[in-house]
């Protein structure tokens, strides 16, 4: 599995620093189409090249293999994202049923095989089943979880004996559209599962993958996935490295596409709006009375010149300021 790196790798266009025809400074949301092969942070090294600044974060890391949803923040929008990677996250991927693999997807050695020809469809729906809703899930060895302030997989690579605790997820929704008999390199027979799953942040679909295989008797692994949605923000608004840069370096474009921070939070937080008098209160850190909303998560305030003022959350009836992002 490839390592991690922060490492910046510079790119980028004339202009960088205006904001038109270059890369810019503007605070707010850039959603990334991911490539195969890149790690979360390559794309945020990338990144930190097209805007011309190392402020630059991730809403949730994507395995290398994986392709699709990756939310980036830049500038002030970083302190966004710890609050958005707890949203709900969609994803299609296929699974391949009679082989097990030391890392639970394709990247990883192939540790066990047994033929999985002739599974009933009824057996792994039951399977599928046993694995929705609110769940207990183990993540996969090869994974970023820190086990003593050191990451798994680097205990992994180092020859330790890794177990993880099982941790609570919410799978919304999985689903099975098909299954197809196949022969895998080696010769075993395999099926390979199409599905699409809806679920809640930390959720592994790699182990669910290993645990359906496990469930069935043949072992599984994931080999292909692509992450569709984080929260609202789905794969119609991404665009990949290539069309990024190009965009960056049209000196005669508008530059890096980057989503504003105010449509950022309307899209993924409940809107209150709020009159000058309660404006200048929270930005001055005062905590002013806040109407119930639905929902228990954070509220995007907003000032009645539209302009966007805090993350609040309601404490005891009056609005605490989780971040303030008005200057």
């Amino acid at each position: 599995m490839k390592r991690e790196s922060n490492k910046p790798i510079e790119g980028g266009g004339r202009g960088a620093h205006s904001g038109k025809g270059g890369g810019g400074r503007r605070a707010g949301l850039v959603i990334v189409d991911k490539p195969s092969g890149f790690t979360s942070h390559d794309v945020v090294a990338k990144m930190r090249g097209m805007a011309r600044t190392r402020r630059v974060g991730h809403a949730g890391t994507l395995d290398p293999m994986a392709t699709g949803v990756l939310v980036l923040g830049i500038e002030r929008a970083t302190k966004l994202l710890g609050h958005l990677a707890l949203t709900e996250k969609e994803y299609v991927g296929t699974i391949r049923l009679g082989q097990t693999t030391v890392t639970d997807d394709a990247e990883g050695e192939i540790t066990a095989s047994k033929p999985a020809h002739g599974l009933a469809r009824e057996d792994i729906d039951a399977g599928v089943a046993e694995l929705s809703g609110a769940i207990m899930q183990v993540p996969s060895k090869v994974s970023a979880i820190k086990i003593n302030g050191k990451r798994s997989y680097s205990r992994v690579r180092e020859g330790e004996d890794v177990e993880i605790p099982a941790r609570p997820v919410t799978v919304s929704s999985f689903v099975v559209h098909s299954a197809h008999e196949t022969e895998a390199e080696d010769g075993t027979p395999v099926t390979d599962l199409l599905v699409s799953v809806e679920c809640s942040s930390g959720t592994y679909i790699r182990a669910l993958a290993r645990d359906l295989g496990a469930g069935l008797g043949v072992g599984g692994h994931l080999t292909a996935l692509r992450r569709t949605r984080v929260g609202p923000y789905k794969l119609d608004r991404a665009r990949t490295l290539e069309q990024l840069q190009a965009a960056v370096d049209d000196t005669e474009g508008e530059g890096l596409p980057v989503m504003p921070l105010g449509d950022a939070a309307a899209a993924a937080f409940t809107r209150w709006d709020v009159a000058e008098p309660q404006a200048r209160l929270l930005l001055n850190g005062a905590r002013i009375p806040m109407p119930r909303f639905e929902g228990n998560g954070p509220v995007a305030a907003f000032g009645p010149d539209g302009r966007f003022l805090a993350l609040v959350e309601n404490q005891g009836g009056k609005a605490k300021s989780l971040a303030v992002f008005a200057v």
